[in-house]
């Protein structure tokens, strides 16, 4: 199998529009989530979101270029453009079929669809927007970052709910494992901030009610209510090592091993013995060559719902066993809210960057946890430590569970 490595990363998340400003806000534990902005919500029973803040996205592409994408793909091709600038690969010299994309969006634009159909009922059919479904569908964040960039290798979307962004990066990671291609661009993005995505997680008594932005979120505590819905994209460039070395690219990491499962269990609820999440942390780990007691930190899926937290802690018992205890666990989450598709990838950059500045994130509003949970839940202030192995966990309605397995680059 041929190595891969992480050779470039990029951003954009409800606090930082870089990968620069996200990782110094995470390590000022710095909390994302307010009041929603984007429309009076009123009357909902949630009322707190982590939404991005200040994008324009003429900073990153042309009016024209923009006006052609809805927010997910713009934030998708905004987060690939820094993260190609972040790599040094320059396509003159690629061979552009050798270089793909892999970019996941769980929902699509609910604003699209919300605003169109307006437009239906009132003005009629010949109203409607033609270009309602290019701007819609969940394969577009890709499909736009390959056009910008001028990626004609692979280009796939993979939609697994809140694991779409992890699926997304793996399967990049078997694309260049398996000489499909020699660079992909991974990553996820969303942003369903919209009157109908809160409405239908409300009707779900998914989210959090708390009117406290910084305890809405608290993954692994006690008191946690639900999730908060987040927005925003993030975007890896994944290379084949000898390909990155030969160019002398600067390597931040290696991925070694990803793992899936499903739970076969619920359209929403995690299995309750954590079975399904622990085959994922196992298959990755064996992939990686690693036992549990090497694993210095794990990036939990931790969405302060009562049942993930719960039940991923179980994940985690029976993956790890008597090792459970002495590893860290945090979730970016208690930060930015739940990114949904995009989710993973922002946490996989998070997992890289803790590599690179060995630095664990603590669960930020993380203050007291309950019986069953009595995991090394990382609190109060984060931890200056050498982290070597590190797995990054998402878990999507449906069942679907993806582990990546990371590693501090060795040559």
């Amino acid at each position: 199998m041929r190595r891969v490595v992480v050779t470039g990363m990029g951003a954009i998340t409800p606090i930082g529009l870089n990968v620069q400003d996200f990782w110094s806000a995470i390590k000022s534990n710095t909390v994302g989530i307010d009041f929603i902005k984007s429309f009076d919500a009123t009357g909902y029973k949630a009322q707190v979101a982590a939404e991005v803040k200040d994008f324009d996205p003429q900073n990153w592409m042309d009016f024209k270029a923009a006006k052609r994408m809805e927010k997910f793909s713009q934030y998708a091709v905004a987060a690939a453009i820094e993260a190609m600038k972040d790599s040094g690969l320059d396509m003159e010299t690629e061979d552009a079929y050798r270089v793909g994309t892999s970019v996941g969006v769980g929902v699509g634009s609910l604003d699209a669809m919300e605003r169109e159909h307006k437009k239906l009922l009132e003005k009629g059919p010949s109203r409607v927007n033609p270009l309602l479904v290019p701007l819609m569908i969940t394969n577009m964040a890709a499909g736009n970052v390959a056009i910008q960039l001028g990626l004609k290798g692979k280009s796939i979307n993979v939609v697994t709910a809140c694991a779409s962004g992890t699926n997304s990066i793996g399967e990049a990671f078997r694309s260049v494992q398996h000489g499909e291609a020699d660079v992909m661009f991974a990553g996820g993005a969303e942003s369903s901030v919209t009157p109908i995505g809160v409405g239908g997680f409300c009707a779900l008594t998914a989210l959090s009610t708390s009117t406290d932005p910084l305890k809405a979120s608290i993954p692994f505590d006690k008191d946690r209510s639900g999730f908060v819905m987040g927005e925003g994209a993030g975007v890896v460039v994944l290379e084949e090592l000898e390909h990155a070395k030969k160019r002398g690219a600067k390597i931040y990491a290696e991925v070694v091993g990803y793992g899936c499962s499903s739970d076969a269990y619920h359209i929403t609820s995690p299995a309750e013995d954590g079975s399904g999440a622990a085959r994922a942390m196992t298959n990755a780990m064996e992939e990686a060559g690693v036992k549990p007691a090497d694993v210095d930190y794990i990036n939990a899926h931790g969405t302060s719902t009562h049942h993930n937290d719960l039940f991923e802690t179980r994940a985690i018992k029976l993956a790890f066993g008597d090792a459970a205890k002495d590893v860290k666990i945090s979730s970016t989450k208690s930060m930015i809210g739940h990114l949904l598709g995009a989710a993973g990838a922002v946490e996989f950059v998070a997992c890289v960057k803790s590599i690179e500045d060995g630095y664990i994130h603590p669960n930020v509003g993380l203050t007291e946890t309950e019986e069953e949970m009595d995991l090394d839940y990382v609190k109060g202030e984060g931890i200056n430590c050498d982290v070597n192995v590190v797995l990054s966990n998402s878990l999507g309605f449906g069942g679907h569970n993806a582990t990546l397995a990371l590693k501090k680059y060795v040559d």
